[in-house]
């Protein structure tokens, strides 16, 4: 856009014949190139710190992030093995790491109660007003023992309702500890409840209608205890029963916890009579395969900082950071990553093979972990969880040392106080821009003031020169 000084100089007829404009803007911009430079140098360069420091960070946190993934899920889970895996299935929460050989023997599965109801004519058959009540307890025969803990439930029915929506209201009411729904068959629609697993979750269903007879249509017609015949039990509510080491058990569910070690069972079938066995063992291969594959990451990121931190030519050459990251590095072996070791266990991860060669780079001394391996397996695979202390919480420990913002001798730090220089050096760059805007509009007006006083001259001198003629022809 023109600006007023342009606009004159164009009406003057650019007397000087000098680009004013152009001139006041080269000038302006000349006078800051060297800060500009400079300061686009240094951008250039945080920018790169930036990016060194944060791949190194990212380097430490997915190895961290891998080992824990591993041990979480990968060969060095753990996992317990069943002889007679119809029996059931087993399951180790994370962080937790049981050893040794079990005996199982399962009698009886849990299960929840099953009661078919007397048969009505459709699913949209009037069952009449009144009141349903449920009560829990435990069924017995031919006798029921209330579970005094447990509230009756109360479910009040209208003279519209079916057996349908009769079927709906019992499973709201109860919150799903009793599932009912129709079933329709040969013999008509029958209303079918389901309880939860556990000999605790039996129940009766109390029925009291208005007319009192115990006919269809009238509400009595549903209600079942366990004396009566006015529905079949088909299946009683009952808790799992098993043999753990000969040592007998119950569980109201077939999800069975609190076993030792921690792990636990999903009971899918019973043998009676035939014990199966159930063992956790370490796997060696596992922790072999994740020694050699956790030195060779390690070596990965001394590479990284090898390249990144030299001093010279690298990004972080001279960066608090880094030089905490090599020290972190240099002492990773002699790191106690098993405090609660018992004397002659390994407890160091240079006890699981790892040592640190002259130069900071790492090998595998195989030979240490197979000593340990064959000396204190189950010691070994104790270091393998994702537990408050292992290897996998020393290496979370030392990836999150290593990305606090607020330490500023991280590489967290590090970062912070890159990218606060970089905005630094963003302020500086938009000052600069507004001096030079300032001094490019300054120098605009003074040249266009120069101009005016040129042009100025120009019409005086003009004005003389035709007197001159006019005086030199006269004379003639």
């Amino acid at each position: 856009m023109e600006n007023a000084g342009s606009s004159i100089i164009s009406a003057l007829g650019a007397g000087s014949g000098v680009n004013f404009i152009q001139l006041a803007s080269d000038i302006s911009a000349a006078s800051f190139a060297v800060q500009r430079d400079a300061i686009a140098a240094r951008r250039t360069a945080l920018e790169a710190q930036i990016s060194a420091a944060g791949q190194l960070r990212a380097s430490v946190n997915g190895l961290a992030s891998a080992l824990g993934d591993r041990i979480r899920n990968g060969d060095l889970a753990p996992r317990g093995t069943l002889g007679n895996a119809a029996v059931a299935q087993v399951s180790v929460p994370p962080g937790l790491s049981p050893r040794g050989n079990f005996s199982l023997e399962v009698t009886q599965l849990a299960q929840g109660q099953t009661l078919v109801g007397r048969p009505l004519a459709s699913r949209d058959a009037l069952v009449g007003e009144g009141t349903l009540t449920l009560r829990f307890g435990t069924v017995s025969g031919a006798t029921f023992a209330p579970d005094t803990a447990r509230d009756a439930i109360n479910i009040a029915v209208t003279a519209t309702d079916t057996l349908a929506t009769i079927a709906g209201r019992i499973t709201q009411a109860s919150g799903g500890a009793v599932q009912a729904y129709v079933a329709e068959g040969p013999n008509g629609a029958q209303l079918v409840m389901k309880g939860q697993e556990g000999a605790a979750n039996g129940f009766v269903l109390e029925a009291a209608g208005a007319g009192g007879a115990e006919a269809p249509g009238d509400l009595s017609y549903l209600g079942w205890q366990p004396a009566s015949t006015n529905g079949e039990l088909r299946t009683t509510a009952r808790d799992a029963t098993f043999l753990l080491d000969t040592v007998e058990r119950t569980s109201p569910t077939n999800r069975v916890t609190g076993l030792p070690g921690g792990f636990t069972l999903n009971l899918t079938g019973t043998n009676p009579g035939a014990p199966t066995t159930l063992s956790f063992a370490s796997n060696t291969a596992a922790i072999s395969s994740v020694m050699n594959d956790f030195v060779a990451a390690l070596n990965d990121i001394v590479g990284q900082l090898g390249e990144l931190a030299a001093p010279l030519g690298g990004e972080l050459g001279n960066d608090p950071g880094a030089r905490e990251l090599r020290r972190d590095l240099a002492r990773l072996a002699s790191e106690v990553v098993r405090p609660g070791a018992a004397p002659g266990e390994p407890r160091t991860l240079s006890d699981l093979g790892l040592a640190l060669n002259r130069d900071g780079t790492f090998r595998l001394d195989t030979a240490a972990l197979n000593r340990s391996l064959d000396t204190a397996p189950d010691a070994v695979a104790a270091m393998f969880t994702t537990g408050a202390t292992g290897v996998f919480a020393t290496m979370d420990r030392l990836a999150r040392d290593n990305s606090l913002v607020t330490d500023p001798g991280s590489l967290g730090g590090s970062v912070r106080r890159f990218e606060r220089q970089l905005e630094v050096s963003d302020d500086r760059l938009a000052r600069i821009a507004e001096q030079q805007e300032a001094l490019r509009e300054r120098l605009t007006r003074e040249f266009t003031a120069s101009e005016r006083r040129v042009a100025a001259s120009q019409s005086t001198l003009t004005f003389i020169r035709q007197q001159v003629d006019i005086w030199s022809n006269s004379d003639r």
